[in-house]
Formats: C-alpha cells, sequence, structure tokens
C-alpha cells in the first residue's frame, strides 16, 4: 500500500510540473531547447539527473559485483574524467555557434555548421540508435517496478511508457527540466542515504578489504585479469576515459547548452553538474556493499536459477534497508530513470521532427516555407513520441539478456559518430565535409564491426571485444583521434600560410 500511494504521489508531482512544461511551450522552438530562460542551477541538475539514471543507479552496480575494483575504476575516476573534460571542451564553442546559427537539435547544429542538409540527415538517421538507451532505461525502470509494485512486466512498461510520454508530449524540454529538477533532488537524497548504509561495512572488522579478499582476491585486483568485461589496462583505464568523452556527443547532453544565453551561465551549470554528477558515481559502489551484506543466491532469476547482475541494486537495498525505507528509495529509482528517459524522448522526437521528415516529404512533396515547416515538426515530434513508445513496449516484452550492454552497444555507437563533426566543427574553421564525414562514418563502422565479429576476425586478440566500451574506444583511438590530428595539422599549415575564411 506504500509503494502505491508514494508512487502515486510520484506521478501527480511529476504530472503537474509537466503541466508546468505545457504552460510554458509555446512552439517547436520551445519544445526543443526552451527560450533560453532556464537558470544554470536547474540545468545543471537536470544534467546530471538526465545523465545518470537506470545504467548508473541500478544497472552499473552489478558490474561492479562481478568484476571489483576494476569495474569501479573504469566507471568512477576514468569516465567521470574524460566525461568533464570532454563536457568543459565542447560546451561553451557550442553554445554560442548555436545561437548564432539558431541551432535546435544536434543534427541540426552538425547540418548548420558544415552548411550540409545531407549531413544533417546522416545524423538524424544516426540518432535513432537513442532507441537502444531508450530500452534500457524502460527494461531497467521495470525491473524495479515489478518488485516495488507486485506488477507484471507489460503494465510496469504500460504504466512507463504511458506516463512518461505523456508528460514529455505536453511539455517537451519544459516538462523535462521541471521534472528533472524533482526527480534530481529526490536522487541526491537517496545516494547519499544509499552510500551511508555502506559506512558499516567500511569500518567493521575485519576491515572492508579484508572481507572482499575473502570472497575473492581478485575484486580488489586495478586490474582484475580473470573479470568478464574489465580485465586490463586498456578495457579499465583507456576505455573507462574515453568512453566518458565520447558519450558527451550524446544529443541530450551537450543541447543542454543551448539552455541558457551566456558563456556564464554554462560555467555555473557546469560546476552545478559536476558536483551533482560525482555524487552519482559513487553510487556503482553498492556492487561492493552487496558483495558483502547480500548472498549470491538472492540474485538468481526466478525463471532461471541463473545469476542477474542486473538485480543487484534492487536486491541489495531490500535486503539492508526496512520495508518502507526499500519502498521510498525504489520510487526515486523509477524517478532516477525517468529522468533519463524524458530528456532522451525530447531528443529523438525533435531531431526526428526537424532533422529527419521535413527532408524526406520535402524530397516527395511540396517544399516547406520556414512556418509550415516549424508547424509540421512541432506536430511530427507528437507522433514520434507515440511511435517509439510502441517499438519500446515491443523490444521490452522480451528484454536482452544484459540491458547495460545492450544499451552501450547502440548509444556509444551514435555518440562516437557524432565526435568528429563536434570537435572539428567547434575548434576548427574550415573543415572539409567529406573527411569528416567519412570519419564519423569509419569510426561507426569500426565500433560496431569490432563488437560484433572482433573476436571472429582476431581470436588471439587480449582487447575484450564484448565490452562495448573497449570497441568505442579503439575505433576513437585508431580512427577518430589520428583523423582530427590531421584536420587540426591541415588547418595550422593553412593558418600559417595565411589561408582565411570560416566555411567549410
Amino acid at each position: 500500500m506504500l509503494a502505491w500511494t508514494l508512487f502515486i504521489a510520484y506521478l501527480l508531482g511529476t504530472a503537474y510540473l509537466g503541466w508546468l512544461g505545457f504552460k510554458r511551450t509555446t512552439g517547436f522552438e520551445s519544445f526543443a531547447i526552451g527560450v533560453g530562460d532556464l537558470s544554470p542551477l536547474a540545468v545543471g541538475i537536470t544534467l546530471a539527473a538526465s545523465t545518470a539514471s537506470a545504467a548508473t543507479f541500478i544497472i552499473n552496480p552489478g558490474f561492479i559485483y562481478v568484476d571489483g575494483l576494476s569495474a569501479w575504476i573504469h566507471f568512477v575516476p576514468a569516465l567521470l574524467l574524460g566525461f568533464c573534460s570532454m563536457l568543459y571542451l565542447l560546451s561553451f564553442r557550442f553554445r554560442r555557434i548555436g545561437e548564432e546559427a539558431r541551432a535546435l537539435t544536434l543534427p541540426h547544429w552538425i547540418g548548420k555548421r558544415y552548411g550540409s542538409g545531407a549531413f544533417a540527415l546522416y545524423f538524424a538517421v544516426v540518432n535513432l540508435l537513442i532507441l537502444a538507451f531508450v530500452v534500457l532505461l524502460v527494461g531497467g525502470i521495470s525491473i524495479v517496478m515489478q518488485g516495488l509494485l507486485g506488477v507484471s512486466n507489460v503494465v510496469a512498461l504500460l504504466i512507463t511508457l504511458v506516463f512518461v510520454t505523456g508528460y514529455v508530449f505536453i511539455g517537451g524540454t519544459y516538462a523535462h527540466v521541471f521534472t528533472n529538477l524533482l526527480q534530481g533532488g529526490l536522487m541526491i537524497g537517496v545516494a547519499v542515504v544509499v552510500l551511508a548504509s555502506g559506512v558499516p561495512l567500511l569500518v567493521g572488522e575485519p576491515g572492508f578489504a579484508e572481507r572482499l579478499a575473502a570472497i575473492d582476491p581478485a575484486l580488489l585486483e586495478p586490474v582484475n585479469v580473470g573479470g568478464a568485461l574489465f580485465n586490463d589496462v586498456f578495457s579499465i583505464y583507456v576505455s573507462g576515459f574515453v568512453v566518458g568523452a565520447v558519450v558527451v556527443c550524446q544529443p541530450h547532453i551537450l543541447t543542454k547548452a543551448l539552455y541558457v544565453k551566456t558563456d556564464r551561465a554554462v560555467r555555473q551549470y557546469l560546476g552545478v553538474f559536476t558536483v551533482v554528477f560525482a555524487l552519482f558515481a559513487l553510487l556503482v559502489s553498492v556492487g561492493f556493499f552487496a558483495r558483502l551484506a547480500v548472498p549470491v543466491e538472492a540474485f538468481a532469476d526466478p525463471a532461471t536459477g541463473a545469476f542477474r547482475q542486473d538485480l543487484v541494486m534492487t536486491v541489495y537495498l531490500q535486503e539492508v534497508f526496512p520495508d518502507w525505507m526499500f519502498t521510498v528509495i525504489s520510487v526515486v529509482l523509477l524517478a532516477a530513470a525517468m529522468s533519463t528517459l524524458d530528456g532522451l524522448l525530447v531528443a529523438l522526437s525533435t531531431i526526428t521532427a526537424n532533422d529527419l521528415l521535413p527532408p524526406l516529404v520535402e524530397r516527395f512533396g511540396p517544399a516547406l516555407g520556414p512556418e509550415a515547416r516549424e508547424r509540421f515538426a512541432y506536430r511530427a515530434s507528437h507522433v514520434v513520441l507515440v511511435v517509439v513508445a510502441v517499438v519500446t513496449f515491443v523490444i521490452c516484452l522480451d528484454p536482452p539478456r544484459l540491458l547495460g550492454i545492450f544499451g552501450q552497444v547502440g548509444v556509444y555507437g551514435m555518440a562516437l559518430a557524432a565526435v568528429p563533426p563536434l570537435v572539428a566543427g567547434v575548434y576548427l574553421r574550415r573543415v572539409p565535409l567529406a573527411a569528416v564525414w567519412a570519419v564519423s562514418a569509419l569510426a561507426m563502422a569500426a565500433h560496431f564491426g569490432l563488437y560484433f565479429f572482433g573476436r571472429a576476425l582476431f581470436p588471439e586478440s587480449s582487447f575484450t571485444f564484448e565490452n562495448p566500451g573497449v570497441t568505442t574506444s579503439l575505433a576513437a583511438l585508431v580512427v577518430v583521434a589520428p583523423a582530427l590530428a590531421i584536420l587540426g595539422a591541415r588547418a595550422s599549415i593553412r593558418r600559417r600560410s595565411g589561408g582565411q575564411g570560416t566555411g567549410r
């Protein structure tokens, strides 16, 4: 009864904030990015909440449970350093260029920067890979909701998709920000409480490290050579940093810079984000806590009896906290997942409506003027939301075995494709469109090729191709980094030789 009461209260509060967002939404531009009147505090908390959600709060502790310290290093210091470094490097100039071009989405920004509608269309198609992350989030929400409310997978999926799609449908970006302020505040409180639950394990006797070593000494190794996914320096340290940098190029992350009007506001919201996101990142430490506090049998799938690492966070909370506290925290975990889900839905719907459908309509039908295009995009964004919800529901009826890996494969490929045009577009004045387009496509192809066929192509290799972070990092280091270095050197030579211009 308590679970339903709290959950309904959360739904009502979020629905009210969605309604406030609806009142601020006057057209497609405000639906997509607002009108620049959002506070840096709100944007910072929104960015942290929409970056760290189901994966951080629900899925990732399972990787630490399995691989120990090596996975923790990957997900906390390495990934955090890479993410924040890239975010700070890109956000300021991304905002300035986007403001000048009146860009509404990431593909829109890229198309304006390179003066190519075809390039924007390419990225609109690439960004459909966001759907993989949507599936991860909805699947994670369903896991928690089934345990919390005692409903079936089908009912959990219907509640999630109807509710989140509904408030995004009416309120767009403002609903996303307003609801994320509530969700982010709840997440901060729960993060502190859950991390505090591990303090007795850290200070007890025998010591924390001694007890982990008694279970498996490899759990304390900075390089766990017997680990499933994080078992060498590259997969732990290098890929953690590189993946952290790459995922900044997701459309629902960088476009937060377009929510504000000044560099000072960008600096302020990045400061808020860094503090809050670091707190959220530490939540993966629950994987350690669960090793000490919960027997491994508790993580067995009820249907098959097989170990389910996706259940680590949920089962730990059930074992450690009283029923009422578990209920409160579980409702917040749902809020955490929804906070990213709504941001992804805004990004996916606006990209499809603004950058994918209008060019296709104009190719096979009449040309759309500016006002007609905006009206079309606004209506299409709502239709896209419904379509995405239906597709996600069908996939999640029989979800992938490892939701975390499924979501990472798609979203890493999408973000990797965006790195070359974003970095080159922000820092280089003259960029050959053909070159940056080729690098983008080749990098994405290398990531997917190595993930799906790397073990067969390179059977003697020590690289863990089953880890999408590894394949992303390999593609970034072998394809993207050298190409950007060559483009940078070319631009430097042109500057020294007196070349001018800001075109492509």
